[in-house]
């Protein structure tokens, strides 16, 4: 991080944070803004953007920051796909909350969504506070800590435990929504075996319902239909019992006759010929079929009254098994579908079984990952304890000691882990707890009992550093974590945190002189008379200036000639040990 620019945000009106490599302290009074700067940063990184946040009277909130990244690295890689353009190996970043909540982000001069820059966050700052502080005492932060720490060692088996367990909860909830449903599911069979033995019994066919409806039109209007027929009949070929009769074929057979005579002398004339002869031909086929219809008619009443009663058991069926204006096809799929489910049904038997065997292999399995996962997190948690335990040499606690009790519950239903049957759970058999001896001879206790605040500190900044260690990311940002802390320990902490610094950019909002004499370069947040920070707010303490500010961190009086002596012995001891 080189640096940044806050506008309108808490108390800050308008200030530049310039940042240096290294380690830079950031002070100044209480209230002043300091924590403004932690704010700015986690906006930046894809924090939660407070409408509270922005300045009493502004329109919104903006911090812009410019951060060195090298081409290679994966955050330059990410940026660039989302469009992001590099500007002399440096990412600019920019954060803009509205007093209405709105809240926009821009990367490298492109708009990108806010979780982009939580993205690229991981791989750009690790941000260290008391709020993690507070987060580490849960038991279950603590195992993430721990999985954190041990990298793939626990990653590797607890994504093979996971992917178990997940298929494991599946097959567990189907066996028990089979075995819980029983009576339901035999009731649903049940109905389903007699809605298809009735619709079996009934045999209906695709389109049926259809055809007797036709059918049983023409029977209940036969002797109406016969009698038509026969008149038209009569119309068309005449009545063989009335010789004087006048009939359309005998009319039309002269028409055609008169223009045959002539035809040759005018081609639309024998055009109209050819059309008559054509009438001529179709009323002798009609006529022929009229006389057919009449012969093949069928008045049955009996076959009338069979028809009724076919049509009546299928009206009955799509009554029960078809919604309103659907027919017998409609029966037809529903009679398919029943088929079907009532197959899975009778097989609840066949499936529970299934399903039984599955779940005793999966908690076979489970049982062999869990012990994988367990006995690496022995292993990491062994040499965290080591890395820890060694950091508090460094702050002013030589004797102290800090272990990792990992531990399991009892459950006759859980699974098999070094010939115990315990519970389980998501992220494995595994209760984690951070235990702190802080002297010889005593008995390790829970770090939330059996420290003072300020040894709670040191704890924390130990854990931190570790992960420092082991988190690959340019800048460190501590904030307050050495609070509770003074003396000797405050002045190990600042000599711990310069050497953290030797391998990458740490920035320490602190209210320790002796914390901040360790600096490499030290910042002074202070307000003007109207109670904001401004440009000229946030400025780089230089010799004079530098013993000033120490001196009013150590006795709240800047010309107190106890304190700048003090003052001076802390950074001539800081120079004398770099």
């Amino acid at each position: 991080m080189e640096e940044m620019r806050i506008r309108s945000l808490g108390v800050i009106d308008d200030a530049v944070v310039e940042l240096s490599p290294g380690f830079t302290a950031v002070t100044g009074e209480t209230g002043a803004g300091k924590t403004m700067v932690v704010t700015s940063l986690g906006l930046l990184l894809g924090g939660r953007a407070d409408p509270a946040l922005v300045r009493i009277g502004a329109k919104s909130a903006v911090v812009e920051g410019r951060i060195s990244v090298p081409a290679d690295a994966p955050a330059a890689q990410r940026a660039e796909e989302a469009g992001a353009e590099l500007d002399e190996g440096a990412l600019l970043v920019s954060r803009t909350v509205s007093a209405e909540g709105r809240s926009r982000a821009h990367l490298g001069g492109r708009s990108v969504p806010v979780g982009l820059l939580s993205e690229l966050a991981d791989d750009l700052v690790a941000v260290h506070g008391q709020t993690d502080q507070q987060g580490l005492l849960k038991l279950g932060r603590q195992r993430q800590a721990l999985d954190r720490y041990a990298g793939d060692t626990v990653s590797v088996p607890l994504a093979k435990y996971s992917a178990a367990y997940r298929r494991l909860r599946a097959v567990v909830v189907e066996l028990d929504e089979i075995t819980t449903r029983a009576r339901e599911r035999a009731q649903e069979a049940d109905m389903l075996r007699f809605g298809l033995d009735e619709i079996a019994a009934v045999e209906p066919r695709a389109g049926e319902d259809v055809e007797l409806a036709a059918e049983a039109e023409r029977l209940g209007h036969a002797e109406a239909l016969a009698s038509a027929a026969a008149a038209a009949h009569v119309a068309l070929a005449g009545n063989p019992e009335d010789p004087e009769s006048v009939d359309a074929t005998t009319l039309v057979a002269g028409a055609h006759r008169a223009l045959e005579a002539v035809r040759a002398h005018d081609p639309a004339l024998s055009a109209l010929a050819d059309r008559i002869g054509e009438i001529a031909i179709l009323l002798g086929d009609v006529s022929g079929e009229l006389a057919g219809y009449a012969d093949d008619l069928d008045a049955d009443p009996l076959r009338l009254a069979a028809v009724e009663e076919r049509r009546a058991a299928l009206t009955q069926l799509i009554r029960k098994y078809a919604a309103d204006g659907e027919g017998v096809s409609t029966v037809l799929d529903w009679a398919a579908k029943g088929a079907v489910r009532l197959t899975e049904l009778d097989s609840d038997d066949d499936r529970i079984t299934e399903l039984t065997t599955e779940r005793d292999a999966l908690r076979a399995e489970l049982g062999v990952f869990a012990q994988a996962l367990t006995d690496a997190r022995c292993e990491a948690a062994a040499r965290f304890g080591a890395a820890v335990t060694e950091e508090l040499a460094s702050l002013a606690m030589p004797h102290a000691r800090v272990t990792i009790d990992i531990r399991q519950g009892d459950d006759p239903n859980g699974v098999e882990v070094h010939g115990r049957t315990v519970a389980y759970g998501p992220n494995g058999v595994d209760e984690v707890e951070l235990l702190l001896a802080p002297h010889p001879g005593a008995p390790p206790r829970p770090i939330a009992k059996g420290a003072s605040g300020g040894e709670l500190s040191r704890v924390m900044l130990a854990v931190e550093v570790v992960f420092a260690g082991t988190d690959p990311v340019p800048t460190y940002l501590f904030d307050e974590v050495d609070a509770g802390v003074g003396g000797k320990a405050a002045v190990e902490i600042g000599r711990r945190l310069a050497r953290l610094a030797k391998s990458a950019q740490v920035v320490v909002v602190t209210h320790l002189p002796q914390v901040a004499a360790f600096a490499d370069r030290q910042l002074l947040v202070e307000k003007t008379n109207d109670g904001s920070v401004t440009r000229s707010g946030v400025k780089t303490l230089e010799g004079e200036d530098r013993v000033r500010e120490l001196s009013r961190m150590l006795a709240g009086q800047e010309n107190s000639e106890t304190a700048r002596a003090h003052a001076e012995e802390l950074l001539a001891a800081a120079r004398a040990d770099a």
